[in-house]
């Protein structure tokens, strides 16, 4: 069997929109495929990296990768929120290489998102039992440049970009998983086509009152928080008045 794509189901992002628990949705699917774990070459079963860690190894690697070694049939899936910042030139080759993927991108309240990305790179540098808040200093702007905030949420430069070339992108909520999460996962099941019936139903049940990864709590202060409404807040405009969506997470945040 000759396969259409080398990755059938992308997810682009975004970075700390749950995209490991729908990874984990989605994989309970006996018709899906997730790709052995080799890291550090890629980031678990999930994260393949083909575009900015893995492209010189070259696309018969991540053919080799990614094809279902058993059913060809059963749909790969490469979920690297990495992907959702590519330049128009590696989203021109991702669609030569995955012609008919479908493409997912979650979008999640923009303050909340980069909160939550400076928290995850906290726990990488100091570890979780690191009690100093986050102040507004050099240690926070190094923490910034290292989160790549401004690439990961400019989620509408981030989504012209991918319509170009998939104007069926997938676009979810991440505030629907949490409000909503029994029926945002028969809604992607539906729109990719897959059975919700035949899916392991005992994993599924655990993945509705679970977290894949959560990010430690590490405290930040005000004027941290302002600072990252402030770089954020345009991005929330452009996702209300261009992609019709609206958050409330950050508000919430900004309220404790």
């Amino acid at each position: 069997m000759t396969r259409e794509n080398i990755t059938d189901i992308l997810c682009i992002g975004c970075q700390k929109g749950s995209t490991s628990w729908l990874h984990s949705v989605l994989n309970s699917h006996p018709k899906t495929h997730s790709f052995p774990n080799s890291e550090p070459v890629t980031s678990t079963v999930k994260e393949a990296h083909f575009w900015d860690w893995n492209h010189h190894r070259g696309v018969e690697w991540y053919r080799e990768l990614m094809t279902p070694p058993v059913d060809p049939s059963m749909l790969s899936m490469d979920f690297t929120p990495e992907y959702a910042y590519l330049t128009k030139d590696q989203i021109a080759e991702c669609k030569a290489l995955n012609p008919t993927a479908r493409v997912i991108y979650i979008l999640r309240d923009p303050l909340a998102r980069a909160v939550s990305a400076l928290r995850m790179h906290m726990l990488w540098r100091y570890g979780k039992d690191h009690a100093e808040p986050l102040h507004r200093d050099e240690a926070f702007f190094s923490l910034m440049r290292d989160a790549k905030l401004a690439l990961h949420g400019d989620y509408l430069r981030n989504v012209t970009r991918w319509r170009a070339q998939y104007p069926d992108l997938i676009l979810l909520n991440y505030e629907d998983f949490h409000t909503d999460r029994a029926g945002s996962v028969e809604a992607i099941y539906r729109t990719l086509g897959l059975d919700l019936a035949e899916a392991n139903s005992e994993r599924i049940a655990r993945l509705m009152g679970s977290k894949v990864w959560a990010s430690e709590r590490f405290p930040m202060d005000r004027a941290v928080l302002m600072f990252l409404q402030g770089l954020t807040w345009r991005f929330r405009l452009d996702c209300e008045r261009e992609l019709g969506m609206r958050f409330a997470e950050g508000e919430r945040l900004l309220s404790e």
